[in-house]
């Protein structure tokens, strides 16, 4: 294996606000060969997420923040090059946490089989990846919504956020998409089948919110945060249920992360608002997977993934999460 050369991003310093390039160091190391029980994967495609940034942070989280000098963190699909495990042969495909780098060597505690014969592997990292997991298990566990609810998503024309939505819309519900522009507005409604939309760019959010929800919001899936959180704490309807599953706009701020000013509204609606974190439901991932795959062979929910190339372009291509530039699942293909 010394023949083979691994491009790795280490991160060597912690941000202040948006990571750049300067945050890492890229550097070219051989491969080494795998030891007992270890395996050797290549990797075809990576997982770019909004929670890589605050994986990057010192302090407590739900996970151990990436320290300094490893390999920055990231999921990952590949294809087994080496294998000392009896879990794993060489030719499997396998999807788990492999790194910003070429190559993962390692224990593969944290992989699993997929077959690419049956779906492309970027859907793996997609609509059958922790973002599906992360759409379905929000939505439905926490969420709980009912046919004829009204759902709202932010953060709609991102990867989980398009998938959130249509999963309410395979459950009767009425979805409203919150997105920025027109373009992502558009897709929102033709190419997931959303009810309606709000472009947050260049329309006021509460008079839209008014428009498209004349009966109240009973499920608020946030992906964004901030203003646009307190936007649709006013809309609340009575019972209504607040998924804060992510707040992509306070990620970077070098301020305090901005709270909820309307936060009343959960009192006077009888509302409530519960946080998400995706591997809670880990025992759970089969099943959803299952049902999921059947969407998708049904032709009941798609699957959209951005593909940019190049391992080398990760600290940029990054950033597309930041400025709104992806649109669906945001992948690099090394």
């Amino acid at each position: 294996m010394t023949s083979l050369s691994n491009r790795q991003f280490l991160l060597t310093r912690r941000p202040d606000g948006a990571a750049s390039r300067d945050d890492f160091t890229f550097q070219t190391v051989p491969v080494v060969e795998p030891k007992a029980g270890q395996v050797l994967v290549k990797s075809e495609y990576l997982s770019l997420d909004p929670a890589m940034r605050g994986w990057m942070n010192e302090g407590k989280s739900y996970i151990a923040p990436v320290g300094l000098g490893e390999v920055m963190r990231a999921l990952g699909v590949g294809k087994v090059v080496a294998s000392q495990s009896p879990t794993f042969a060489v030719g499997d495909y396998v999807q788990g946490v492999l790194g910003v780098q070429d190559y993962f060597v390692g224990e593969p505690d944290s992989l699993h089989t997929v077959d690419p014969k049956l779906l492309p592997l970027p859907v793996y990292l997609a609509a059958l990846g922790m973002t599906g997991m992360s759409a379905y298990f929000a939505l439905l566990e926490v969420g709980q919504p009912k046919a004829g609810d009204t759902v709202v998503i932010s953060g709609a024309a991102g990867a989980v956020g398009s998938i959130a939505g249509q999963i309410a819309r395979i459950k009767g519900c009425r979805v409203i998409g919150i997105a920025g522009g027109k373009e992502k507005c558009q897709a929102l409604i033709d190419e997931f089948g959303f009810d309606g939309a709000i472009d947050y760019k260049h329309e006021d959010i509460h008079a839209a919110l008014k428009r498209e929800c004349p009966k109240g919001v009973d499920v608020f899936f946030d992906n964004v945060g901030g203003d646009i959180l307190d936007a649709v704490l006013t809309r609340l309807a009575p019972k209504a249920r607040v998924v804060i599953c992510g707040a992509i706009s306070q990620y970077n701020n070098k301020e305090a992360v901005k709270g909820p000013a309307n936060y009343l509204s959960l009192l006077v609606n009888r509302a409530r608002m519960e946080g998400f974190v995706v591997m809670d439901h880990a025992e759970h991932f089969a099943r959803a997977s299952a049902q999921m795959a059947g969407w998708l062979a049904q032709g009941t929910l798609k699957s959209k993934e951005h593909i940019v190339e190049g391992l080398e372009t990760f600290p940029e291509t990054l950033q597309m999460l930041f400025k709104g530039e992806n649109h669906g699942k945001l992948l690099l293909k090394v």
